[in-house]
C-alpha cells in the first residue's frame, strides 16, 4: 500500500455499502478527486486511509454513497420526538400511582380512613421532641385511636400497647460523627400477635415527631397514619397470623434517630424482631421508593417483589444512598447497626422542595399516594407475618440482590452472583462481536483498528470538552451570583447546560468528520462509532461488575439490547444504508435502554434538584447540576453519535443549540429567573434558619470570658443572603459571623455538626434570650488524673432540650517526638421532661 491511497477496507465502504442486486444495480463509481494530497493522520503519523480533497463535497467534505446521507432536519427532529415520546411514557407511569382506586371493603386498606388520621395529627401543629404537642397531644391521639382499633379487633388476634420512655446514649458517624444522649423520650409501641402469642416478629416503624415550624405531613405523619390503618385492617382480619407484628410509633427521629435506638436496645419486645420495614420521606407524596434493603438478606427483596401491589424499587437508589452522597440518614441505620436486623427502607421522594418546611401539609399528599403506600405496606407485612422464613431468617443471609422495577408495573430481582454471570456473558458477546472484526485478514483490519482507536479518542475528547464547557459556564454563573436560577425553572438548566453539552459533542465529531474522516463513507463511520459506543458501555459494565456493584445491570442493558439491535439491522444497513426502515428498527431496538435511562434520570433529578437547595454554602449547586446533566448527555448521546456521521450536515443543529444556550445564558446572567417561588400551588422556598441565642464562653477555670446575644442566621443554599439583603439591609456581609477558633464548632450551638457545609453564616446583635427556664452552667471540679489528663465535672440545668458541645484535647505520645491532636465532639442531650 502506498501513502496517499486509501485501503481496501475504506474503498469498500466509500460508496455506501456492498453492491446491490436486482434492478437497483451497482452504484455509480466514485469520481476521482481532481487532486489529492496526503493528510497527516490525527492519531499518529500519516494513514493510508486518509486523502484530502481539493474541493470538499457533501457535508464536511466527506464523500457520500448514493442515498445514504440523512436529512439533518429529519434526523434531529426524529431523535427529539423519540426522546420526547419516551419521556412522556415515563411521566405517564409516574402519574399512575395506583392501578385501581380504594374500595374500602373489609380487609382492604382504606386511604380515606388513613387521611383522617393524617389530618388529625397534622392539625396538632409542629411536633418537636420535648414539646407538649409531641409528648402529650400526639401520644394521646395515637393511644385513643389504638384503643378504638383494639375494640374492633377480631378475637383471633391479641393487641398489646406500651408507652416506652427510654434514656440512653450512642455514638454515630453521621455527618462527621457525634455522641447523642437522650432522656425520657417517647415511643408508642403496639404488638399485634396471634391469640396464643408468637416467638418472632416483624417491625413496622414510623416517627410522629417533626422538625420545628413544620406540620410534618409527609415526614412522617402520613407513614404513622398508614400504619394505624394497616393495624386496623390486620386486627379485624379473619386470617390468623403466624408471627407478631410490632408497630413502633417513635417520637424522636428528627433528633437524629434517638427513639429507634431506645426501642431496639431497651424494649423487651425488641428481642422478637427478625426484620423491619421503615417508612420515611425525602419529599412530599408521589410514589414511595424502596431505596435500601438488607444487608445481605435477599429473601426480604423477594418478599417485597412477591407481595407489593404497586412496586417501586431500585438497587441504584440503594447504592447511591449508602455511598454517602446524600447527606441524610434514617432509622434503618439504627436497626441495622445496633439491632443487627435486616430490613426494608421506603420513602416518598417527589417534591422535595417543601420537605421540612411549613408547606409540608396534609392537603399536598394525594389520596392515591396514601392508597398505594397502604396497599404495599399491608401486603408486605401480611406476607412476612405468615412466612415460614421469618422464624429462621438468619439461614437466608447470603449475598445481595439486583432489583429494579419496570415503570412501576413489576419488579425484576435476582441474586447479585447471577447478575455477575449475566454481565460477564454480555461482555463475552461483545468480545466475540468486536474480535470477529479485529481477527479478519490483516489488510482488512488495519484501518478499522486505527479508525476505531482514533474514534474512541475523539469520543472521549468530545465528552471531556463537553464537561469542561458546562463547568466553565457553571463556575461563571456561580461567581456572578446567579446560582440556582433553575431551581424554580428546571428546564432553564436543560436549555443552558444540556444544550451546551450536546452542541460541544456534535461540534467535536463534526470536526472529526470534516478533517479526519473526510473520505470514509457514511455507513462505515456509522458502524465504527456504534462499535465505539458499545465498547465504552462494555468497559463500564466490566468495571462495575468487577467492583461488585449491583447497579452494573444498567450497563448490561445498555450493551445487550444495542448489540442485538445491531445484529438485527446490520444486513439492511449494508444493503440500503440509513433509510427509514433502518432508523425505525434501530430506534425500536434502543427503546428499552433509553426508556429505562430516562426513568432513572427522572429519579436522579427528582431527588437531587431539591437537595441542591439545602446542601449548604460551600458546594456550588450549578457545578453539581451541570456535571449531572453533562453525564446524562454523554449517556443519552452515546448510541446517537453515529447519526452525526450518517447525517448530511450538522450546521443547523449546532446553530440552534448554540443559540438556545446563548439566549438562556444571557437571561440567567441578567437575573431573569428568580430561584424561589411562593406560589401556593407549587412553592419552592428559600431555606433560612434563624436562632435567637445568648452565648456564654467559659475558660477552663469556669470563669465567664465572653457573653453576647444575637440572631444567628444560616442560609441553607449557595446564594446566602444575596436575595434577602435588598429587603432587609441589616443582614449583609458586615455582620458575617467569624469563627471562634478556640471554641468547639466555631462557638455556635450547631443542632447537627454540619458547620463544614455552612461556613457562611451571619450574627445580628439582639437582646438576650429570656426563656421561662433559663439555662445555668457551673463547673464543680477539675481533677488531674494519673494518665496526664484533666477530668472536668460540671452541672447544667435548663429546659427539656439541651445540647453540650465539647472539644477535648487528646495528647498522644510516640517516639521520638510527642504528637498532639485534638477532635471536636458534639454531645446532644434531649429530654422530654424536666
Amino acid at each position: 500500500m502506498e501513502w496517499g491511497y486509501e485501503s481496501a477496507a475504506v474503498r469498500r465502504h466509500r460508496v455506501g455499502g456492498e453492491r446491490r442486486e436486482g434492478p437497483e444495480a451497482a452504484p455509480p463509481p466514485e469520481r476521482e478527486a481532481p487532486a489529492q494530497e496526503p493528510l497527516v493522520d490525527a492519531c499518529g503519523g500519516r494513514g493510508g486511509a486518509r486523502t484530502r480533497k481539493s474541493s470538499p463535497g457533501g457535508s464536511g467534505g466527506a464523500s457520500r454513497g448514493a442515498g445514504t446521507g440523512l436529512s439533518e432536519a429529519r434526523a434531529a427532529l426524529g431523535l427529539a420526538l423519540y426522546l420526547l415520546a419516551l419521556r412522556t411514557l415515563v411521566q405517564l407511569s409516574l402519574q399512575q400511582l395506583v392501578l385501581r382506586g380504594a374500595t374500602g371493603h373489609r380487609g382492604e386498606f382504606d386511604a380515606r380512613q388513613a387521611r383522617d388520621y393524617l389530618e388529625h395529627i397534622t392539625s396538632i401543629g409542629p411536633r418537636t421532641t420535648g414539646s407538649p404537642e409531641n409528648e402529650i397531644l400526639t401520644v394521646h391521639y395515637l393511644l385513643e385511636q389504638i384503643k378504638l382499633i383494639e375494640v374492633q379487633s377480631n378475637s383471633l388476634h391479641k393487641i398489646s400497647v406500651d408507652v416506652q420512655r427510654p434514656t440512653g446514649s450512642f455514638s454515630i458517624d453521621f455527618l462527621g460523627g457525634f455522641t447523642s444522649y437522650y432522656d425520657n423520650i417517647t415511643n408508642v409501641v403496639v404488638k399485634l400477635e396471634p391469640r396464643d402469642g408468637a416467638q418472632h416478629a416483624i417491625l413496622a416503624n414510623c416517627h410522629f415527631d417533626s422538625v420545628a415550624n413544620s406540620p410534618g405531613a409527609s415526614d412522617d405523619a402520613v407513614s404513622c397514619s398508614v400504619m394505624l390503618e394497616v393495624l386496623r385492617v390486620l386486627s379485624t382480619s379473619s386470617e390468623a397470623l403466624h408471627h407478631a407484628i410490632v408497630f413502633l410509633f417513635n417520637g424522636a427521629e428528627e433528633n437524629v434517630l434517638q427513639a429507634s435506638h431506645g426501642f431496639i436496645t431497651q424494649h423487651p419486645w425488641a428481642s422478637l424482631i427478625r426484620a423491619f420495614i421503615n417508612l420515611e420521606a425525602a419529599g412530599v407524596g408521589g410514589k414511595e421508593l424502596v431505596f435500601q434493603t438488607g444487608p445481605e438478606n435477599p429473601w426480604l427483596v423477594q418478599a417485597y417483589v412477591s407481595a407489593a401491589k404497586h412496586p417501586f424499587a431500585s438497587v441504584v437508589a440503594q447504592e447511591v444512598f449508602q455511598s454517602g452522597i446524600i447527606p441524610s440518614d434514617t432509622d434503618f441505620r439504627i436497626y441495622r447497626d445496633f439491632g443487627n436486623i435486616p430490613g426494608i427502607d421506603l420513602a416518598f421522594i417527589e417534591n422535595g422542595y417543601i420537605y421540612h418546611t411549613k408547606y409540608d401539609t396534609a392537603d399536598r399528599i394525594l389520596t392515591d399516594s396514601i392508597q398505594r403506600a397502604g396497599d404495599n405496606i399491608l401486603a408486605v407485612l401480611k406476607y412476612l407475618a405468615t412466612s415460614d422464613i421469618l422464624a429462621s431468617s438468619s439461614k437466608y443471609q447470603h449475598g445481595n440482590m439486583v432489583f429494579f422495577d419496570v415503570l412501576g408495573l413489576f419488579v425484576i430481582a435476582y441474586p447479585s452472583r447471577i447478575g455477575s454471570i449475566i454481565n460477564y456473558m454480555v461482555v463475552m458477546a461483545v468480545v466475540l462481536y468486536l474480535g470477529k472484526k479485529l481477527l479478519q485478514p490483516k489488510h482488512n483490519t488495519d484501518n478499522y483498528t486505527k479508525d476505531f482507536l482514533c474514534g474512541l479518542g475523539i469520543t472521549l475528547i468530545s465528552w471531556f470538552t463537553s464537561l469542561v464547557t458546562v463547568l466553565i459556564i457553571a463556575v461563571f454563573i456561580s461567581l456572578i451570583g446567579q446560582s440556582l436560577s433553575w431551581y424554580n425553572h428546571f428546564y432553564v438548566s436543560v436549555c443552558l447546560y444540556g444544550s451546551a453539552a450536546v452542541a460541544k459533542i456534535i461540534f467535536i465529531h463534526t470536526l472529526a468528520k470534516r478533517f479526519y474522516y473526510m473520505n470514509a463513507s457514511d455507513q462505515y463511520l456509522g458502524e465504527v462509532f456504534f462499535d465505539i459506543s458499545l465498547f465504552v458501555h462494555c468497559a463500564f459494565l466490566l468495571s462495575l461488575t468487577y467492583q461488585g456493584l449491583c447497579s452494573a445491570f444498567i450497563s448490561a442493558v445498555w450493551v445487550a439490547f444495542p448489540l442485538l439491535t445491531k445484529l438485527c439491522v446490520h444486513k439492511d444497513f449494508k444493503l440500503h444504508g440509513a433509510q427509514g426502515k433502518f432508523i425505525a428498527c434501530y430506534l425500536l431496538g434502543m427503546f428499552i435502554p433509553y426508556l429505562y435511562a430516562l426513568y432513572l434520570i427522572w429519579a436522579v433529578f427528582e431527588m437531587f434538584t431539591p437537595i441542591l437547595g439545602r446542601s449548604g454554602s460551600e458546594i456550588p449547586p450549578d457545578v453539581v447540576l451541570a456535571s449531572i446533566l453533562a453525564g446524562c448527555t454523554m449517556i443519552l448521546s452515546s448510541y446517537f453519535i453515529n447519526f452525526i456521521y450518517l447525517a448530511k450536515s450538522t450546521k443547523k443543529t449546532m446553530l440552534t443549540l448554540t443559540l438556545m444556550c446563548t439566549i438562556t445564558f444571557l437571561l440567567v446572567c441578567s437575573g431573569t429567573f428568580f430561584p424561589y417561588s411562593s406560589n401556593p400551588a407549587n412553592p419552592k422556598p428559600k431555606r433560612v434558619f434563624l436562632q435567637h441565642m445568648t452565648r456564654t464562653f467559659h475558660d477552663v477555670e469556669g470563669n465567664v470570658v465572653k457573653r453576647d446575644s444575637g440572631i444567628w442566621i444560616n442560609g441553607f443554599d449557595y446564594t446566602g443572603m444575596s436575595h434577602i439583603t435588598p429587603h432587609i439591609p441589616e443582614i449583609n456581609d458586615s455582620i458575617r459571623a467569624h469563627c471562634e477558633e478556640n471554641a468547639p464548632l466555631c462557638g455556635f450551638p450547631w443542632y447537627l455538626p454540619v458547620h463544614f457545609l455552612i461556613r457562611k453564616n451571619w450574627y445580628l446583635p439582639a437582646p438576650e434570650v429570656s426563656p421561662r427556664n433559663p439555662a445555668h452552667f457551673r463547673l464543680i471540679s477539675k481533677e488531674q488524673t494519673p494518665w496526664d489528663s484533666t477530668k472536668f465535672t460540671f452541672e447544667a440545668t435548663g429546659n427539656q432540650w439541651l445540647a453540650f458541645l465539647t472539644k477535648p484535647y487528646v495528647i498522644l505520645c510516640s517516639s521520638p517526638q510527642r504528637v498532639i491532636t485534638f477532635s471536636v465532639v458534639s454531645w446532644q442531650w434531649h429530654s422530654s421532661h424536666k
